[in-house]
């Protein structure tokens, strides 16, 4: 039992969050734009970069890839900050609500106060709902990611013959 605890080779969180935050932010990045261009939301998934480049930017194509780059360069920070407070938290609950806590944080504040976006008084239901749905994957995304790496999940998974 001590040689499989001594042989078992540990995760570098740096490079697993780095890997992970990369991930989030590209596949979510590009769900949220789908999300924009099906028109479920009227917020592009270059908002984050709103602040830094002109509107008219933001809605081309070079504007699209630029605001994928600042939606992974947030996801890395998100999951860093995940990895190093919540390595230990089982199961996908707690991503559920640091997804949520995100969306809060960016659109009920720093969004409407940066420019990235309105105010919510001012946003149509579909892209509230649609911004909560994505974050709260996003979160889960980054929770159980974390979980299933730090917490030795894959035990609770039913053995298959």
């Amino acid at each position: 039992m001590n040689d499989d605890k001594q042989n078992k080779k540990r995760t570098n969180r740096f490079t697993f969050a780095l890997n992970l935050g990369f991930f989030a932010g590209f596949i979510w990045g590009l769900v949220h734009q789908a999300f924009y261009y099906l028109t479920f939301t009227k917020i592009s998934s270059s908002f984050l970069a709103e602040p830094f480049f002109k509107h008219k930017f933001i809605d081309s194509w070079p504007g699209f890839f630029t605001g994928l780059l600042f939606f992974i360069l947030f996801s890395i920070i998100c999951a860093f900050i995940y990895t190093l407070l919540f390595s230990k938290v089982k199961g996908a609950w707690l991503g559920i609500v640091y997804g949520l806590f995100w969306w809060a944080n960016l659109y009920l504040w720093i969004g409407p106060m940066t420019g990235m976006m309105k105010w919510i008084n001012n946003m149509d239901i579909n892209s509230i709902i649609s911004g909560v749905c994505l974050f709260i994957l996003w979160g889960i995304f980054i929770g159980y990611t974390v979980a299933i790496e730090f917490t030795n999940e894959q035990a609770r998974e039913p053995y298959k013959n």
